[in-house]
């Protein structure tokens, strides 16, 4: 096959102008550190590197996720363990009051005492998180979830929602509680049958706390009323259990004060000390049926009962057992909130883990991801650094040859 000169000499331009070209690739990839600009470097590559970049985006959005979810928990564990602190004082001020030697004086004062720290627990409550919601309100963060009434009595104005954010793929965790589970509510499973007296005893009987031997069935069991009878110096008493078949009542037991009353089947005893007037009563129930005469399940209401209690003058035997009452009660209730705080704090503590193990599996991932990104895109200096000595060293052979060849003419050969 002929080739023409005008051929020979394309075909030279060509190679050398192909050589150049791999240079300035080769040179640019060595000054950007980038080996992959354009799909048409690599097509699988490429295709590669976009899905790597998305995981990669999604993995930097959930570590934003865990980090706010983390503030936000972290928020609402420091307040749980102030209320918690707040809630062993309003104890220690109900166990304080129960004092014999204690005047009408006395008890006012720690009544107020406890004005302050419902003050403080309802400040507590209405926390603002880092991002300026509400820790305790629910779907309903942007409002105040906690406020008074005109009437003195703290009443909640959220929901019971519970916002999550996602943190993985698979997984999202809840970053709050609503108020409703934290201050007006109580764990059924651990929460203590509340005792409490009927109004308007007229004797000095005072009802102790609840003795249990199954707490299950104390929890979701059923309500106990204990009514004395005083018939010719004798005093008596007799049980009656109400549950969803109705109510049953035991024969008239004799009364001997601080002995246990046992009652129903359910494991559970009582004491009644001093000496009950006749027809005078009080009811044993599960904490999350008490009614809102007596608190109900806020921690609001109880110490709202406990001051009004402690502000009310006790200068009889009557009053003052009326007084001891209502204070066993409240501290049964807030030995309640305890439990129940407790185990709101808990399940934070618990979430808090959660999100730390997940950041971890996560940082893990972003870094596999950057390394295989970077394996799919920067360039082997070493190995690119070779290739362009190498075409360079072929340039220049080209271009000496190429010299040499364009200078072969018959005409130069006839010359000589």
């Amino acid at each position: 096959m002929r080739i023409s000169t005008s051929q020979f000499l394309g075909m030279n331009v060509q190679t050398m102008d192909n050589q150049q070209s791999q240079l300035s690739e080769y040179y640019a990839e060595i000054s950007s550190g980038v080996s992959l600009t354009t799909p048409s470097d690599n097509p699988l590559g490429a295709a590669q590197a976009v899905q790597l970049s998305m995981q990669g985006a999604t993995l930097s959005q959930y570590s934003t996720n865990q980090s706010s979810a983390l503030t936000q928990l972290g928020s609402e564990d420091s307040t749980l363990s102030s209320v918690l602190t707040t809630l062993q004082s309003v104890n220690t001020q109900l166990l304080s009051a129960g004092n014999a030697t204690l005047n009408d004086t006395n008890r006012s004062a720690i009544a107020v005492t406890l004005q302050g720290l419902s003050s403080s627990l309802m400040t507590m409550a209405n926390t603002k998180s880092p991002s300026g919601d509400y820790l305790f309100g629910g779907y309903q963060a942007s409002s105040q979830p906690f406020s008074l009434t005109s009437a003195g009595t703290v009443t909640y104005n959220g929901d019971g929602g519970v916002s999550s954010t996602q943190i993985s793929d698979t997984t999202s965790v809840a970053t709050s509680d609503s108020g409703d589970s934290v201050f007006m509510s109580v764990t059924p499973e651990t929460a203590d049958p509340v005792a409490y007296a009927t109004a308007g005893n007229s004797g000095t009987g005072v009802i102790g706390a609840v003795s249990t031997s199954n707490a299950s069935a104390s929890a979701t069991g059923d309500t106990y009323g204990i009514t004395f009878q005083v018939t010719g110096g004798v005093t008596t008493y007799t049980v009656s259990d109400t549950n969803s078949t109705g109510t049953t009542t035991s024969a008239a037991q004799p009364y001997t004060a601080g002995s246990a009353i046992t009652l129903g089947t359910s494991g559970q005893s009582v004491t009644v000390t001093g000496t009950p007037g006749n027809n005078d009563s009080f009811t044993v129930q599960p904490a999350t049926q008490v009614p809102q005469a007596q608190g109900g399940t806020s921690v609001f209401a109880t110490i709202q009962n406990m001051i009004t209690a402690l502000q009310t003058p006790a200068d009889t035997p009557a009053s003052l057992a009326a007084l001891q009452n209502t204070l066993n009660t409240g501290l049964t209730q807030i030995a309640n909130t305890l439990s129940n705080v407790t185990t709101v704090q808990a399940t934070v503590g618990g979430r808090e883990n959660q999100i730390q193990a997940m950041q971890t599996v996560n940082q893990n991932q972003s870094l596999q991801n950057t390394n295989s990104l970077s394996d799919l895109t920067s360039t082997d200096l070493a190995s690119t650094i070779s290739k362009y000595t190498q075409t360079q060293y072929s340039l220049q052979a080209s271009e000496q040859a190429f010299v040499q060849v364009q200078q072969m003419s018959l005409f130069q050969y006839l010359n000589q």
